[in-house]
C-alpha cells in the first residue's frame, strides 16, 4: 500500500473501484497518497516551509561568519561583532575602521533583510576603492578645501586625497585603523582610538572614545567624545551605505525622503561650500515634505549637475546641539522606513552618484546609485568658513556628540 493511505481512506477508495478496472486501481492509491500528504501539509503552519519564512529566521552570524574578520592589521587584532535587539534587528560590526558590516532589518512582515552594503571578507574592505562603507570618518568628515585651515593662526596642510581637496580624514583616515573594542554585553560596543598628533596632518594628540548601541526599540545609536592636548579641528561622522531594499536589490531612487531642513550650503564644482545658506524651496533641493529620490534627481539644476545627483549638506532646522529628528527614508514596497536623529547642526545626503558595479556581500553587484548615506556633522570646509559653526576643539574642552539611525516599518 502507498505511503500516507490510511483504511478509511482505503474503503473510499475502493468504492471507486466499482466505477473503473481493477487494473486502475493501484493508480487511485497513488493519487490517494498525494491528496493525504497535500491535507496533512496544509494542516499544518505553512510559513515554516516559504523561503520567505526562511528569510525572516536569517541570523547575522550566519550571513557574516566571524572567522572571515579574524585577523591582525598592523599588528593588531581584527574581530567581528555581533549586536542584537529584541526588536529583530541585528548588526554586525568589525574594529576595522569601526564599519558595520551588516544590517538585518524586517519589513512590515517581519522577514530579515540585509540594508547595509559591504564585503563577506576583510580582506575586501582592505583593498576596495569604496573605503567608506559602514565606518567612522574623521577626524574631518566631509571636504576640506585644498588640505588646508588655520587654527590660533597657525595653518596647517592636510593629505589631499580628492581632487585638491581633503576628504574624510585624508588617505588613511579613521576609516581605514583598528580600532580598540570590547562589547560589554549583546546590545554594545566600546570603541577607543589615539590619533596621534600630526597625524594626515592634523594637530593635537585626539583621543576618541565611541559606543554603538542597538536598543531593544530598533535603535543605531552612536555617542561619540574627543579631546585634544592641542588646538584643532573635528568633526565625526557614519558612513553607511543603506537600500532598504536590502543591499544589491537595484537603486534607491523610489525610497522616499524626507529632510528636515529648509537651506541647504550650495557648492563649487569641487563640492567646496561656497560660504553661502541657500533657500530649498521651488528647487530639487526641497525634501521637507516626502519626495522618492529619483523624482527630481536629473532636474536641470546646477548643484545636482556639480554633484552628479545628490551630495550636498542640509541645514537642519535646530536651535542649538539637541537631539532632534534630521531625515526620514521609507521604501515603499516593503514598508521598511528608517529615521535619522542627530544633535550635529547639518546632515550630508549622498545618492550614490559615483557608485559603479562594484561587488559586494553575496556576489551581489552594487549599481549606481544603489544606495544612499546620510551622514549627520558639522558644515563641510567649516574650518574655513567663518559664518559656519565652529569645529575647533581645545584643551580642556569635550568633543560630544550622538547620532541615531531608528528602524521601523509603515
Amino acid at each position: 500500500m502507498p505511503a500516507g493511505i490510511d483504511f478509511r481512506t482505503l474503503n473510499v477508495y475502493c468504492t471507486l473501484v466499482n466505477y473503473y478496472d481493477m487494473k486502475n486501481l493501484l493508480s487511485l492509491l497513488t493519487v490517494a497518497a498525494v491528496i493525504g500528504t497535500g491535507a496533512c501539509q496544509s494542516g499544518s503552519n505553512t510559513n515554516n516551509n516559504s523561503a520567505d519564512s526562511m528569510r525572516t529566521n536569517q541570523d547575522i552570524e550566519t550571513l557574516v561568519p566571524a572567522a572571515n574578520f579574524d585577523s591582525t592589521i598592523n599588528g593588531k587584532q581584527v574581530q567581528l561583532f555581533y549586536l542584537k535587539s529584541s526588536g529583530g534587528v541585528q548588526m554586525a560590526v568589525t574594529n576595522y575602521g569601526a564599519k558595520v558590516v551588516a544590517l538585518l532589518a524586517p519589513d512590515r512582515e517581519g522577514k530579515l533583510e540585509d540594508v547595509e552594503l559591504g564585503y563577506d571578507h576583510l580582506s575586501s574592505y582592505v583593498n576596495t576603492n569604496e573605503r567608506y562603507y559602514g565606518g567612522i570618518v574623521g577626524r574631518y568628515g566631509n571636504r576640506i578645501a585644498n588640505g588646508k585651515f588655520k587654527v590660533d593662526g597657525q595653518e596647517y596642510t592636510l593629505a589631499v586625497n580628492n581632487g585638491a581637496n581633503h576628504l574624510h580624514g585624508g588617505k588613511v583616515g579613521f576609516n581605514d585603523v583598528v580600532w580598540d573594542a570590547k562589547q560589554p554585553n549583546d546590545h554594545t560596543l566600546e570603541f577607543h582610538y589615539l590619533s596621534k598628533d600630526g597625524e594626515e596632518g592634523y594637530p593635537g594628540n585626539l583621543d576618541v572614545t565611541m559606543t554603538y548601541e542597538l536598543t531593544d526599540s530598533n535603535e543605531f545609536r552612536i555617542n561619540y567624545k574627543a579631546t585634544t592636548d592641542k588646538a584643532t579641528v573635528v568633526n565625526l561622522t557614519h558612513h553607511s551605505f543603506f537600500n532598504l531594499h536590502g543591499a544589491g536589490n537595484g537603486d534607491i531612487n523610489d525610497h522616499v525622503l524626507m529632510i528636515n531642513a529648509d537651506k541647504f550650503t550650495p557648492v563649487d564644482s569641487g563640492l567646496i561650500p561656497t560660504g553661502q545658506l541657500e533657500d530649498v524651496k521651488g528647487t530639487p533641493m526641497d525634501f521637507t515634505t516626502p519626495t522618492p529620490i529619483g523624482e527630481r534627481v536629473n532636474a536641470d539644476f546646477q548643484q545636482l549637475k556639480y554633484g552628479k545627483g545628490y551630495d550636498h549638506n542640509w541645514v537642519l532646522n535646530k536651535k542649538g546641539n539637541e537631539l532632534s529628528l534630521a531625515a526620514t527614508v521609507l521604501e515603499p514596497q516593503s514598508g521598511r522606513y528608517m529615521e535619522v536623529w542627530t544633535t550635529e547642526p547639518g546632515v550630508q545626503f549622498y545618492g550614490g552618484n559615483f557608485m559603479a558595479g562594484d561587488t559586494g556581500k553575496q556576489g551581489k553587484i552594487y549599481v549606481h546609485r544603489g544606495a544612499l548615506c546620510l551622514e549627520t556633522q558639522h558644515f563641510p570646509d567649516s574650518p574655513n568658513q567663518p559664518s559656519f559653526p565652529s569645529v575647533v576643539l581645545k584643551p580642556g574642552e569635550t568633543y560630544q556628540q550622538t547620532c541615531v539611525y531608528k528602524f521601523g516599518v509603515k
